[in-house]
C-alpha cells in the first residue's frame, strides 16, 4: 500500500477520533495568551514570559518573526492576543485598520543598532559621516533585515543614508527576512558585516560589535505593544501588566534593552 493510500485508510478508520484530536490543539491554544513578537525580542521575552507565568496563570504562546510579517498575519486573521513590534510604523499599520485596542498601546522598549562582524574578524571601524563602509565589507556582503519592511533593515538603511554611505554599499547588501536571520549570516561567516540591534549582538556569541550607529542617524528605535482588537483571552490584561512590571524591566535591561514604561 502506498503512503497516500495508508493515510486515506487511517482517516477512514479513525475519522471521529482524528477529528476530535484535531480540535484539541485549537481549544488548548484558546486557553493561552498568544503573543506575536518581533524576532529581536526572543531571548529577553522568553525570560520575561517565564517570569510572568505566575502572575498570568500560565506561560503565553509566543511566535517570533519580522514585525512586518506578523502585522500582515494579524491583518489576515491570525489569532493573536498581543502584538509587540520593533517599530511604531507596523503598530500604526494595525491601529489604522482598527486591529488593535488603542487604549492598550504602550511604548515598551528602546534599542540601538550596531555594526557586527564574525567574532574572529579583524575589522575595526569608527562609525561617522562618510566612513568607508564599502572598504570594510570588501568583496563580502553586508547583512541586514529587508530594508523595505523589516524595522532593523529600515533603521539601518536610514542610518547609512544619513551618514552618506548607502550608495556605496547598496549593491553589497544581503537582505534577510528578519534581524535574527541577518545576525546568523554574520555569525556563520556568510556575510562580512551586518547591521543588527545591540541586543541581538549581546545574544549571539558568534559575532562582535565593530561600532554603534549614532542615535541621531536614524529614527528612534521604539518597541510598542498592544492588545489586538480580536483578543479573546481573559489573561491578556495580566500579561500586558506583567510586561510593564519591574521584574520584566530588569530582564529586558539584562539583554540590553532600554525600558520606556514609567512603572519601571
Amino acid at each position: 500500500m502506498t503512503r497516500k493510500g495508508f493515510g486515506l485508510r487511517t482517516i477512514a478508520i479513525g475519522g471521529f477520533a482524528a477529528a476530535l484530536m484535531a480540535a484539541m490543539p485549537a481549544a488548548h491554544a484558546e486557553d493561552k495568551v498568544v503573543v506575536f513578537a518581533a524576532a529581536s525580542l526572543k531571548d529577553a521575552l522568553d525570560a520575561v514570559n517565564k517570569a510572568c507565568e505566575a502572575d498570568v496563570g500560565e506561560a503565553a504562546t509566543v511566535s517570533y518573526a519580522a514585525s512586518s510579517a506578523l502585522a500582515k498575519q494579524i491583518e489576515g486573521g491570525a489569532p493573536a492576543d498581543v502584538f509587540i513590534s520593533a517599530d511604531l510604523d507596523w503598530m500604526k499599520y494595525l491601529s489604522d485598520k482598527k486591529l488593535t485596542k488603542p487604549n492598550t498601546e504602550v511604548k515598551l522598549l528602546g534599542n540601538k543598532i550596531v555594526l557586527v562582524a564574525p567574532k574572529d574578524s579583524t575589522v575595526e571601524a569608527e562609525i561617522e559621516k562618510g566612513f568607508d563602509l564599502a572598504k570594510l565589507v570588501g568583496d563580502g556582503k553586508l547583512a541586514m533585515g529587508d530594508f523595505k519592511a523589516v524595522p532593523a533593515g529600515k533603521y539601518g538603511k536610514a542610518a547609512l543614508e544619513s551618514l552618506g554611505v548607502w550608495s556605496s554599499v547598496e549593491g553589497k547588501v544581503a537582505q534577510a527576512e528578519n534581524v535574527r536571520a541577518a545576525l546568523k549570516l554574520v555569525s556563520t561567516g556568510e556575510a562580512a558585516l551586518g547591521i543588527v540591534y545591540a541586543t541581538d549582538a549581546h545574544a549571539e556569541k558568534g559575532v562582535k560589535v565593530v561600532g554603534t550607529f549614532p542615535e541621531d542617524s536614524h529614527p528612534p528605535i521604539i518597541y510598542p505593544v498592544a492588545q489586538t482588537a480580536d483578543s479573546k483571552d481573559k489573561d491578556t490584561p495580566a500579561f500586558l501588566k506583567c510586561l510593564q512590571s519591574a521584574k520584566a524591566g530588569a530582564l529586558f535591561r539584562e539583554q540590553g534593552f532600554t525600558v520606556l514604561t514609567p512603572s519601571n
